[in-house]
């Protein structure tokens, strides 16, 4: 026998002759008139595939004629099941035989065994083969073994693989009687991992798999989930990519021809979406995750009809009779988000400017071009009162375009002067004095002030202010905390009841570390101390706060002040502690902040989001890519090959990340990157004809450095992080 062939590609190219003589039987088994058979019909939905564990006493039979003829094949008996299945290692020993002698009869028959039924495969991979394993926290099966046979599967001879495949159609293909076994559902999951669903030419085998499994019931998922999440992250991540990939090449095939029409499987993509949907919530229920949530953006969906997809999801929603990407949201990437959002926004601003016109051309007024526009005049003196009174009286034209005028100056907004006031006035409401928010030097974030006050419509402010930045896409230098987007997310859409309470989320201890960490380390220590909790801290279920020089005592439960910290209601004092500090204590402040961003950004958008995704297009991404902004920088006065320009970059792609974020902060006013990366920043470097001896100087309004022509690079060096360090106050022009 001929050494096995290398790649995998090669090894299932010739699937198509193995199809036809599987198919060469057809006739023989549907002449039988057995109803022992489970066909796939032509099916448009996930959701509308028939149920997978049948009722004995109602038989389904489907037609046969649906079934593309790739995948048919004959009923085969129930097969006896080995009562001593192969170990690990004797396995492996025959495949080192195999390698050496030519003769892969005894590792054929092997996978011929295990891959002939579902049965037949639960028995060969269980740990053990007489228990039972009905547990999710345990899938009773050798992940190791499993591994290894898909390892040198892919390493064997043609007429091996082939046989796989041809004993998952079989499995595939087999009637079920009564309910589901927790077997059958190993089964599933040992399926699921078959490196030979990398190639193309099995698809149409890999789509019926992963359309039983989506079919499968909630309970038998719940199982998937728990057992999904113990895989290595080298096994997850290739999951998840299989599954991308098969998204990816359904919607643009390289070679059409290879795929049934689309037509005839438009049920392909919602399948595959709800397995991934399975893969995505076991992944969130692993702290840290498995793979960060970017791994399950689909960048090959920024190239499609993102609008179509949008509107088709408002219309249906998350019902199953349409299928729309927006029912998976965490396989849309940030940038398409974005796009969905600026568009839903642009055409929210259009009507509603559309809406001003004819209102004045029915009065007989005369058209008014500043209509189309958010007009914000204000005086630099009292730019926050200004501010606050332009958008509370303009309310109705938030998501109209903005544009700022500041009194007595001349000068069209360009874009210029509306980021200058975006800078001006998150510094100057960020600011300790101003006593809105606290900055936490340990967290390195600001977060509210619990203080009480009579009103907080400056609150509203900040939140209006957040709105305004995603739609009109500016970057804000803002450092609010995870949970704070989370909060703001709670709900994503502003409850019609006015009664129904906002920006309460469920918090932990790991939240408020995010805030204050010493604080919540104390918390952390309180709930592992080991000795007598109540005569040694001598607490009660109290929270004390300075208020403007005064102390002033809460109680976190009725009678607090009289109910002490025990170690039996320890893990109760620190949740209610946690979700008073977090939740209650600024509940008027929080609840100004979340109704002055949905007053901007309310859309049906923002349930597509994560708070993760929120904080982006708010504050930028940390994610530095410094090669990509030297691509996309313009020069005035410089050319790209000028020797100043050559030792710039020459500096900065060798500067420490922290040195690169202080240039950016420098001459952009943030120090993380739009959404749409370095490109959308348009940063330029301007030549600034002084002396060698001055320092560069920034135009943060316009992303412009202004860098004197340095002789030479130590020179440069050496003003630029005198600059870029020492940059606040004058940073801004």
């Amino acid at each position: 026998m001929p050494p096995p062939p290398k790649g995998a590609k090669s090894q299932i190219s010739t699937f198509s002759s193995f199809v036809s003589s599987v198919t060469q039987k057809k006739e023989a088994a549907e002449n039988r008139g057995s109803p022992t058979h489970l066909a796939f019909p032509n099916i448009k939905n996930a959701r509308d595939l028939p149920p997978v564990c049948l009722d004995v006493r109602q038989k389904q039979r489907l037609s046969m004629d649906a079934l593309s003829s790739e995948v048919k094949a004959p009923v085969l008996p129930e097969p006896n099941l080995p009562s001593q299945p192969k170990t690990m290692k004797d396995f492996q020993e025959d495949v080192e035989k195999a390698k050496s002698s030519g003769d892969w009869k005894t590792v054929h028959d092997f996978y011929l065994t295990a891959f002939d039924s579902f049965p037949e495969l639960s028995t060969a991979f269980k740990k053990d083969a007489t228990a039972s394993f009905n547990t999710i926290e345990d899938s009773g099966i050798n992940a190791k073994f499993v591994n290894a046979v898909y390892d040198a599967l892919l390493n064997t001879p043609q007429d091996i693989q082939k046989t796989v495949l041809k004993g998952i159609i079989n499995s595939l293909l087999r009637e079920w009687k009564g309910l589901r076994t927790k077997d059958d559902l190993r089964a599933y999951f040992i399926l699921l991992q078959n490196p030979q669903f990398n190639s193309t030419s099995t698809y149409v085998i890999y789509a019926h798999l992963l359309r039983q499994i989506a079919a499968l019931v909630e309970a038998d998922h719940h199982f998937l989930v728990h057992w999904l999440k113990k895989l290595s992250q080298k096994k997850f991540k290739q999951l998840v990519e299989r599954l991308l990939q098969f998204i990816s090449l359904r919607l643009f095939p390289a070679k059409p021809e290879e795929f049934p029409p689309i037509t005839k499987c438009s049920w392909w993509i919602p399948s595959a979406s709800k397995v991934l949907a399975l893969l995505n919530t076991a992944n969130s229920l692993v702290h840290p995750p498995l793979v960060p949530y970017t791994d399950f953006y689909n960048s090959t969906l920024d190239h499609i009809d993102l609008m179509e997809e949008y509107h088709t999801w408002q219309s249906f929603g998350n019902s199953h009779s349409r299928f729309s990407f927006c029912q998976y949201p965490f396989v849309i990437s940030i940038a398409a988000k974005k796009t969905i959002i600026q568009r839903d926004s642009e055409q929210q601003m259009i009507s509603i400017a559309r809406q001003s016109l004819v209102d004045k051309v029915s009065r007989r007024q005369r058209p008014d071009m500043n209509m189309l526009f958010l007009n914000m005049k204000v005086r630099r003196t009292h730019l926050v009162s200004d501010s606050l009174d332009e958008l509370t009286r303009k309310r109705a034209d938030l998501k109209k375009k903005l544009k700022v005028t500041f009194v007595g100056e001349a000068g069209l907004d360009m874009g210029g002067l509306t980021k200058e006031w975006f800078l001006l006035l998150i510094r100057q409401i960020f600011h300790p004095d101003y006593g809105m928010f606290t900055y936490h030097k340990d967290s390195h974030c600001h977060w509210f002030s619990s203080f009480k006050c009579d009103n907080y419509s400056e609150f509203r402010l900040v939140g209006i202010l957040m709105g305004l930045a995603v739609y009109n896409s500016i970057t804000l230098d803002i450092r609010f905390p995870p949970c704070c987007y989370k909060k703001l997310l709670s709900p994503p859409i502003v409850p019609s009841d006015q009664n129904t309470p906002v920006g309460i989320c469920s918090v932990a201890i790991d939240d408020l570390c995010q805030i204050m960490p010493e604080l919540a380390h104390g918390l952390s220590e309180l709930l592992s101390y080991e000795g007598n909790v109540e005569e040694d801290f001598y607490s009660t279920f109290q929270v004390f706060q300075e208020e403007f020089g005064i102390i002033k005592c809460y109680n976190l439960k009725p009678g607090g002040d009289k109910i002490p910290v025990t170690n039996q209601n320890r893990k109760e004092y620190v949740q209610l502690y946690t979700d008073f500090l977090l939740n209650k204590s600024i509940y008027k402040q929080f609840a100004a902040f979340y109704y002055g961003f949905h007053s901007v950004c309310a859309s049906d958008a923002l349930m597509l989001l994560r708070p993760e995704e929120v904080e982006i297009l708010v504050c930028g991404s940390p994610e530095l890519d410094m090669h990509a902004l030297q691509r996309s920088t313009q020069y005035d006065g410089y050319a790209k090959t000028d020797p100043t320009i050559r030792y710039f970059w020459d500096v900065v792609l060798g500067f420490p990340l922290d040195l690169q974020k202080k240039l950016l902060h420098f001459t952009t006013g943030s120090d993380r990157v739009p959404v749409g990366g370095m490109a959308d920043l348009n940063f330029k470097i301007s030549k600034n004809e002084t002396s060698t001896n001055w320092l560069p100087v920034a135009h943060t309004c316009f992303n412009q450095l202004c860098l004197p022509p340095y002789k030479s690079k130590k020179d440069l060096k050496q003003k630029l992080i005198i600059g870029i360090s020492n940059s606040e106050g004058f940073g801004l022009e």
